[in-house]
């Protein structure tokens, strides 16, 4: 593990209410600011999520949280979701509207539902002047068309655990989206083309982000059993070779755009 205390990182996207890290939120925040991972951004899937999420920042203010609806969990979403949502967006943990898009690997939700709830949320967004936090898996062409219709009307936009080509990329960096990335750029054998992608991204667009407890970097020695906030450093240790870039350059870039997309200063609309 990289000994990372010299420097301070910003987690931009963890799955805080997983029974695997909610069960020892405690010793899980003591791991993470051991490394030097000082804040971090907790994911909602649904507005059951985001309750509980607000109710965790309170406890702890190293959490800022997302409010909205993950596409898996479109079918699920009230008839009154932007109504809810609005009402929700406004707690003060709360710095982006999502996670939220369009996911058609599975249809865990029909897509066409999947695209209303989508809508209503960017929506929603813009109505607020927060900013959006991506999800799309095999929709790429169909999220950036509903990207590309919103985006003058939504502050900042981040591509949440982006594993794409160099040509998605493009796509994302053309209406100046921030690119999440997670421990898929630590696989070499599937992580192939976002290896290549990762040096392209501008220094002002990337956040890093673990993604816990899914996507554990395959480069840890021993492996452990699920992934925490706590193998981020990993993570930048991994981006900051394949952009032939310091960790100290990596860590001062990654916190200063976080802070930017996250900080809540001068998103909200009052």
């Amino acid at each position: 593990m990289i000994q990372a205390t010299d420097f301070r990182w910003f987690d931009g996207g963890v799955n805080i209410t997983h029974s695997k890290l909610h069960d020892q939120l405690e010793d899980v925040l003591a791991r993470a600011a051991n490394v030097g991972v000082v804040e971090l951004l907790a994911i909602a899937c649904n507005l059951e999520d985001t309750r509980t999420l607000c109710q965790l920042a309170e406890r702890y203010p190293q959490l800022r949280v997302t409010a909205g609806v993950h596409p898996h969990d479109a079918a699920a979403a009230p008839a009154d979701l932007a109504r809810q949502l609005l009402a929700l967006a406004q707690q003060p943990a709360v710095v982006a509207i999502g996670e939220c898009g369009l996911d058609f690997n599975r249809n865990y939700s029909p897509p066409e539902v999947q695209r209303q709830v989508f809508e209503t949320q960017l929506q929603v967004a813009a109505e607020l002047g927060l900013p959006v936090y991506l999800h799309e898996r095999d929709a790429f062409t169909d999220q950036l068309a509903y990207l590309k219709r919103y985006r003058s009307s939504i502050p900042a936009m981040l591509a949440h655990c982006f594993t794409g080509s160099c040509e998605e990329l493009e796509g994302y960096l053309q209406l100046d989206c921030y690119i999440g990335i997670t421990g898929w750029v630590c696989d070499e054998r599937r992580g192939g083309a976002l290896r290549e992608a990762v040096p392209m991204i501008p220094s002002d667009r990337l956040v890093l982000e673990t993604d816990a407890p899914f996507l554990l970097p395959r480069t840890l020695r021993p492996r452990p059993s699920y992934n925490e906030p706590c193998w981020l450093p990993e993570i930048a240790s991994v981006v900051a070779q394949l952009r032939d870039e310091s960790l100290t350059n990596l860590s001062a870039a990654t916190w200063r755009n976080s802070q930017r997309l996250f900080g809540c200063e001068g998103w909200r609309q009052n």
